[in-house]
């Protein structure tokens, strides 16, 4: 089903089809927010107004506690309101909930009416138009795994989180009789999304039990970054109306593989306005694609787009992994990477080459399933384009088993180690500015300070009685 037009919308919910609206936008977490609306008042008023909303919603954490420490809402500048202004080329109609579209906001500023550049939407498109004007246009393809319960969420809760049950009790990567087993879930995801307009290529089982990724059809960074927050939230949604449950965790049970959001990237030259072929196509058409004997040919952008992608990973982790449980998935011999290099198709390392022609592209394997895709894909492209300004030189590629390499850089440890990191670099000024490093510093800084304020259950079982 193809996404309705401002008009149809209108007309849809006149007839009585639609009568809510839900006008939101992602939070930090990546999260939708916002408010519902009914039919008439969305005609009447939020649709040429928008609607306010306080502005701590970009910057809270999980809890939705009011942090302090951002420059842009404090108790000090009174949490005042923002405008929520419907972006009309984002309209759809969710089947999941009855007789509801949903259209995604942009914030603006009450008092000036401009764009609040610290919002995660706004952050992404802000390293678009960079690369627009440098007659680019990023395109994106992502690859997001779940987990999937037999539990409710509420029966979860009520359990503290604690005995799980996977709904699969073995690993069923590829598996397809397992699957069908999940299919009356995972079908149900499937079909929503396509339903709300959001192009699904497939879904499989994943190296975990009760493991699945689901790929969505890539396109322009901006919404490829909506289709993944519709699909996060579609799949929690569905799920809990079957009395089902799913994670997005990076690492929900250490014994588990960890689930990955692999981001595949490119950028295509851009000339009035329309897309005219990829910078990163040399023209080789190795059938197949790009394989460990036959490298595609890299072009000049590739190289230093690449090179750029290197030279900003450690910086830029906590935009690959915002949480304190993100660093928990990167293991050796796990399938997160470990190490900040790249190869030909080596699932070892931190960025692999695939693809050939117009689909080379840039596979960054960083990245955990909690990701905030807009902050990820800004982090995506502001690294090639920093690569791209700075010409920077392509290393060789590296060859054989990434995680036990001794000679090149790692992925950080701990939120703590990426903090620091992104606090030092300069690199992350450049691109970002300096109140959007502040803004997501502060986030940052915050999520490891609460995890470093509580008490876990690993700590009580192993020094209760023994310390």
């Amino acid at each position: 089903m193809k996404q309705p037009t401002r008009d149809e919308l209108f007309a849809a919910i006149e007839r009585g089809d639609i009568d809510t609206v839900v006008m939101a936008f992602p939070d930090l977490q990546g999260r939708l927010v916002g408010k519902r609306t009914t039919g008439r008042f969305f005609l009447e008023q939020v649709a040429e107004h928008g609607t306010e909303n306080c502005d701590y919603l970009i910057a809270t954490d999980f809890d939705d506690v009011a942090v302090p420490g951002y420059r842009f809402a404090s108790y000090d500048l009174g949490y005042g309101d923002m405008l929520a202004r419907a972006d009309f080329a984002t309209i759809r109609i969710t089947p999941w909930v009855p007789k509801t579209a949903l259209v995604l906001c942009d914030l603006f500023s009450v008092k000036t009416g401009e764009p609040i550049r610290v919002a995660p939407r706004q952050v992404l498109r802000d390293q678009v138009i960079a690369a627009q004007r440098m007659n680019l246009e990023p395109m994106i393809g992502s690859e997001i795994e779940f987990y999937l319960f037999r539990d409710s969420y509420e029966e979860i809760h009520a359990r503290g989180h604690r005995d799980l049950t996977p709904h699969s009790p073995f690993m069923e990567d590829y598996q397809i009789a397992q699957t069908t087993r999940d299919e009356y879930v995972v079908g149900e995801i499937r079909r929503g999304l396509e339903a709300a307009g959001i192009p699904v290529e497939f879904s499989k089982g994943e190296a975990g039990r009760g493991q699945h990724e689901l790929n969505l059809a890539y396109t322009r960074a901006l919404e490829m970054a909506d289709r993944n927050m519709v699909y996060k939230t579609a799949a929690k949604e569905i799920a809990a109306g079957l009395g089902r449950s799913v994670t997005f965790m990076a690492k929900y049970d250490f014994a588990e593989t960890g689930s990955s959001c692999h981001v595949h990237s490119s950028l295509w030259h851009l000339s009035e306005g329309a897309v005219r072929g990829s910078a990163f196509d040399g023209g080789d058409g190795v059938p197949g694609g790009a394989s460990h004997h036959h490298a595609p040919a890299l072009t000049d952008h590739f190289r230093m787009y690449l090179a750029g992608q290197l030279a900003a990973a450690r910086d830029f982790s906590i935009l690959w992994g915002p949480t304190v449980n993100s660093y928990k998935r990167f293991q050796p011999g796990s399938w997160a990477p470990t190490a900040v290099a790249w190869g030909i198709d080596n699932r070892t390392l931190g960025y692999r080459v695939v693809g050939h022609g117009a689909a080379t592209r840039v596979e960054c394997r960083v990245p955990g399933a909690d990701a905030n895709s807009y902050f990820a894909f800004a982090g995506t492209i502001a690294a090639g384009l920093y690569g791209i300004r700075h010409r920077l030189q392509l290393p060789d590629a590296y060859q054989g088993n990434g995680y036990d390499a001794k000679d090149l850089p790692r992925i950080p440890a701990t939120l703590a180690e990426a903090a620091d990191l992104w606090e030092r670099s300069d690199i992350a000024r450049e691109c970002f500015g300096d109140d959007v490093h502040h803004h997501l510093l502060t986030m940052a800084r915050h999520e490891w300070a609460t995890f470093n304020g509580a008490v876990t259950d690993w700590e009580r079982m192993r020094y209760f009685e023994r310390a």
